[in-house]
């Protein structure tokens, strides 16, 4: 297990961005985890771990690809991508749900898509991937090349899988196994809780 995933792992834990009890999903499903980067914003020093992973992740892409721009969609990786682009000197763009009908319209925020350039993809967490190609497509209507999907935690239940099959590249900082872990190995969780959730991601992986 690497230092950088222990370091996110407490970072994670630390900032509440990671906890564990019985939580209900929108789906109606109970998960005895739940995970929300945006906890990481009051916390900077946490903040700065995890999106200093990030940065050193797409450093890794840029050695074997060309990036010319990173997008995101909103909210929760909007919220971290400006500070992983501006320590990348790379321009950023976030995808809005749903298209502005007044001022600068559209769908897109922060400034232009160009035909052919090369986007990364960003967001925090990745479960059955699906939900990013609706990030992804206006992206891809304006004329981009989209890869690569990077995403800070990969829940492991078929995100991976279903997004390589569709071609892409994925990558993630950290599995959700090995934070665990990690926070079992720090004593942050017990060993109970460890087996819990790891039964958990067994039987929801696709």
């Amino acid at each position: 297990m690497s230092s950088r995933t222990s370091q996110i792992a407490e970072a994670l834990a630390r900032s509440g961005a990671l906890k564990f009890g019985t939580f209900t999903l929108r789906s109606g499903l109970l998960s005895p985890f739940y995970i929300d980067l945006t906890w990481l914003l009051s916390s900077p020093v946490d903040f700065k771990i995890v999106t200093d992973a990030v940065v050193d992740e797409i450093r890794q892409v840029q050695s074997y690809t060309t990036v010319d721009k990173l997008a995101s969609v909103e909210l929760k990786g909007a919220l971290l991508l400006p500070s992983v682009a501006n320590k990348l000197n790379l321009p950023c763009l976030v995808v809005r749900k749903e298209k502005k009908e007044y001022g600068l319209t559209g769908q897109i925020a922060g400034g232009e898509v160009k035909k052919r350039e090369n986007i990364l993809f960003f967001d925090d967490v990745v479960t059955d991937g699906i939900s990013k190609l609706d990030g992804i497509k206006p992206l891809r209507e304006l004329g981009a090349r989209v890869e690569t999907v990077l995403v800070v935690i990969d829940r492991e239940q078929g995100g991976r899988e279903n997004l390589e099959k569709l071609g892409f590249k994925f990558r993630a900082v950290a599995t959700l196994s090995e934070l665990v872990k990690a926070l079992l190995k720090s004593r942050r969780i017990t060993g109970e809780q460890a087996n819990e959730i790891l039964s958990y991601i067994k039987k929801r992986a696709k």
